[in-house]
């Protein structure tokens, strides 16, 4: 098992760091010198990237990074990353050498259309597939595809953590509240939260089993969700209807 260690970047990025003894892999480093600064800083070699998807924010460091250590680069096969050497599709199951967990690679599109996620050792490193509370934009990918990719990540067991790459909870609940204001463990979650990020503290990870119970984005089943979608998109007769009605909503919220 790994230890994951959390590393802002830009305005609300996170880059993952995973570390097994004095070796390191790093998940959608957009940033290559807060990695850099963070692999001194513990003293660690870095010789696995992971990355989920094509945009600057999750593949903008890769290069710099491989200027320094000479790693792996996991990437989705069907996107341009700048130095992947492992292409992937979505399926596979991949070994980093970093430690010797199994990786499972999900494919997820969506919010790009050759998008991936990584799970390993009860832990999801989803990129801008599914947030705390929300999920990611349709940049490439239809509705369809999106929720079935969500679906996918919620088949997960409950326990499982996410680490998604974005600190986005607190503004994606406020939407959730938005959608279903009689969920009693999304108020308490919108209450957690508030306190955390006053404090300064993180919201991510959260859990599968979080998700499925407050982020409208997995519960487009629910009675209320789905007559708050069809209040404003009235031919939204089922799920995918309902989440496309959701997702285009959040997009002006």
């Amino acid at each position: 098992m790994f230890d994951v260690i959390r590393i802002p970047a830009f305005k609300d990025n996170y880059i993952w760091l995973l570390r097994k003894g004095a070796s390191a892999a790093v998940v959608d480093p957009g940033d290559a010198r807060p990695v850099l600064e963070a692999l001194e800083r513990e003293g660690l070699s870095l010789t696995s990237i992971l990355v989920t998807h094509h945009h600057a924010d999750h593949q903008g460091g890769v290069a710099s990074l491989l200027a320094h250590y000479p790693a792996e680069v996991f990437a989705p096969a069907a996107e341009s990353i700048a130095g992947a050497s492992r292409p992937l599709h979505g399926g596979e199951t991949i070994h980093p050498t970093f430690c010797d967990d199994e990786f499972q690679v999900i494919a997820v599109p969506g919010h790009t259309l050759g998008h991936i996620a990584y799970y390993a050792a009860g832990c999801l490193f989803c990129g801008d597939t599914l947030f705390a509370g929300g999920c990611g934009r349709l940049f490439e990918g239809s509705a369809g595809q999106m929720f079935a990719s969500l679906l996918r990540l919620a088949s997960l067991p409950e326990q499982t953590a996410v680490y998604c790459a974005h600190e986005y909870t607190e503004a994606n609940l406020r939407f959730a509240l938005a959608v279903e204001p009689g969920n009693r463990r999304l108020q308490s979650r919108v209450n957690e939260v508030a306190v955390a990020r006053a404090k300064g503290w993180a919201t991510v990870p959260s859990t599968i089993g979080l998700e499925k119970a407050s982020n409208p984005f997995l519960r487009c089943g629910e009675p209320e969700v789905a007559a708050s979608a069809r209040r404003r998109v009235p031919g939204a007769v089922d799920e995918v209807a309902v989440f496309a009605a959701l997702r285009e909503w959040k997009n002006g919220f």
